[in-house]
């Protein structure tokens, strides 16, 4: 098998390819040729030349950059594959939100693969991770790559959040939700629970969720919350539930809500230190990053004849593949946050 590193290796600017001339999820300046894995500003930016991505992302691009965000853009499907200078590239689904995906890159009979980000739950907003056989390197984030992450069940955590508003129904219940992916999967757990009720939410995640919608995701009747009805006294929210950036919940759009129950959903919920720093009263545990099982059970049944580790923790997830006899590598790619959106 042919060295690794001449396919794919760590460069200031991120992953590149010599071979192909690309890179994958660049951070750092434009460059003329990306391949993006999804949607989130610390791995999708613009003004790239060209952008290679799932015909979601590349919405959500749009979406969030305008329709000038590349000067040219091509979407490719889960499965299909299209060859750059020889270099075979596909992808896989991540799970991680809408449209992302895990890019599969095939040259000279050596597969490798980059994960970016993902989760192995199920998820009613988008595809479910799949494993990639075959695989000779696998690169695997590790954003909760520590044995202390064990995220708990999600729809448990949304039974929770239900349990909480059939307790206080007369004060609202403030969720902070990041506004692409925890918002969109926050509504659709709640619809899958039975909620049926109107769901309120801040502007900031209004165009977000109406594309999810145009994109097959239902997520109910939701109803922005406007400035003019921030001003109007006579408009109670008590037992319902509303949904914002977690930075409105200081500024006049959150203090508007009388005596709210405080939630945030993300993985970081499960450090009660976080949670009571931001003054969460309902912590909802619930990551879009797959935590330290899920880390440790896919390199297993992927079975890569390396794992190159990156995008967080990546000392601790190296030592646990070398004691299972694993050749195990970190990037330390940088510009990449842990979970901001």
């Amino acid at each position: 098998m042919i060295r690794p590193d001449l396919l794919l290796h760590e460069t200031p600017k991120g992953l590149y390819c010599p071979p192909g001339d690309f890179y994958i999820d660049p951070v750092r300046g434009a460059v003329d040729r990306a391949v993006v894995t999804h949607g989130h500003a610390d791995h999708a930016r613009a003004g790239h030349g060209a952008v290679l991505a799932t015909p979601a992302t590349l919405a959500i691009m749009a979406a969030r950059y305008g329709e000038n965000f590349t000067a040219s853009r091509q979407p490719l499907e889960f499965g299909e594959t299209v060859e750059i200078n020889g270099v075979t590239v596909w992808f896989a689904p991540a799970g991680h939100i809408l449209g992302s995906a895990q890019v599969v890159v095939d040259w000279r009979g050596l597969r490798m693969v980059s994960t970016g980000d993902y989760k192995r739950r199920q998820d009613p907003t988008c595809a479910r991770f799949e494993i990639v056989p075959n695989t000779h390197v696998f690169i695997s984030e590790a954003t909760f790559g520590l044995p202390v992450f064990r995220h708990p069940d999600d729809r448990a955590e949304i039974r929770k959040l239900l349990a909480s508003v059939e307790l206080f129904r007369d004060r609202s219940h403030l969720v902070g939700v990041y506004s692409l992916g925890k918002a969109q999967r926050v509504i659709a757990l709640l619809r899958e629970a039975g909620y049926d009720r109107t769901l309120y939410i801040h502007g900031a995640l209004e165009k977000l969720c109406a594309l999810y919608g145009r994109q097959g995701v239902e997520l109910g009747d939701l109803r922005l919350i406007t400035p003019s009805t921030d001003d109007d006294p006579q408009v109670s929210f008590a037992g319902e539930i509303i949904l914002g950036p977690p930075a409105s919940f200081n500024d006049k759009w959150g203090r508007r809500f009388a005596d709210p129950v405080t939630c945030f959903a993300s993985g970081w919920m499960g450090i009660r230190q976080r949670a009571k720093q931001r003054g969460v009263e309902l912590p909802l545990v619930l990551s879009d990053h797959a935590d330290w099982d899920e880390l440790t059970q896919t390199v297993r049944d992927v079975d890569p004849e390396e794992l190159w580790i990156t995008y967080g923790r990546e000392d601790a997830l190296v030592r646990w593949a070398e004691l299972e006899g694993r050749k195990a590598r970190p990037l330390r790619l940088v510009g990449y946050e842990e979970e901001t959106e």
